[in-house]
């Protein structure tokens, strides 16, 4: 039996270990704290941490104001991005445990900044989505989830956006005019949701339910093969049935 071998120590960097230690220090002082300070309770030398501190400012990791160091821009950045992630990980568990109860893939969208962005898929092996085989932003027209959110805008949103991306008929299925698609925009009803069978895909049936909750025009849909039609609207009710318990994670997952 071969002899087990200790890993070799990590390479440590002195002065990356420094600053660090440097940064923590800074963070336990909300309102700032002068260098000196900082230096005795980092336990560094006052010239090392006068290097440290003049370096971590020249980056924005930290800003000096009135003789005192507080957290900067750049370590604000990092600890947004994190909290970005965490919204993305609830929202998407959210998504995947109703992807289980329903047994069909959910997707959550967006309408922002002029754009349809699609935001998170929850699917697996046994409810995949549907391929995106057709740019998603630029065919709204076509597929439930952006007729949802083109329904949400105003006479103008909607008429901005198909300047911006015409109507063109993607399947057979699909409508083919910009006109007969704003006289069904405006049709639909508020809170009802928008079914289309193969207008994106062929072979693909899906519904979308819009979310409303203040923050501007969002939408949740689950996709089904052609053959289990039947399964659609019983489970985008069951999904609609749900909303009150996904709007937490949406709401929180909105500036994603």
């Amino acid at each position: 039996m071969a002899t087990a071998t200790n890993a070799p120590a990590p390479t440590l960097i002195v002065s990356v270990q420094r600053a660090l230690r440097l940064l923590e220090t800074v963070s336990s002082h909300p309102d700032g704290a002068p260098a000196k300070q900082l230096a005795r309770e980092a336990g560094l030398p006052l010239p090392t941490a006068y290097h440290l501190l003049r370096t971590l400012t020249h980056e924005d990791y930290l800003r000096r104001e009135k003789g005192v160091f507080t957290i900067g821009e750049a370590v604000e950045r990092l600890a947004a991005g994190g909290v970005l992630q965490n919204r993305r990980t609830t929202l998407v568990d959210s998504l995947e445990h109703w992807r289980d109860a329903i047994g069909a893939p959910v997707y959550f969208a967006v309408y922002r900044e002029g754009e349809i962005e699609l935001v998170a898929v929850a699917d697996s092996p046994c409810a995949p989505a549907a391929a995106e085989w057709a740019d998603f932003r630029e065919t709204g027209h076509a597929h439930a989830l952006g007729q949802c959110l083109l329904s949400q805008l105003d006479e103008q949103g909607r008429r901005d956006h198909l300047d911006r991306h015409p109507v063109q008929p993607v399947t057979p299925r699909s409508v083919c005019d910009r006109r007969t698609l704003l006289e069904r925009l405006a049709s639909r009803e508020r809170m009802q949701p928008v079914v289309e069978r193969g207008e994106y895909a062929l072979g693909t049936v899906c519904a979308a339910i819009p979310i409303t909750a203040g923050f501007g025009a969002a939408a949740i849909a689950i996709s089904l093969p052609v053959d289990q039609e039947d399964r659609l609207l019983p489970a985008v009710e069951q999904l609609r049935n749900a909303i009150e318990c996904l709007l937490g994670s949406i709401v929180f997952s909105i500036s994603i």
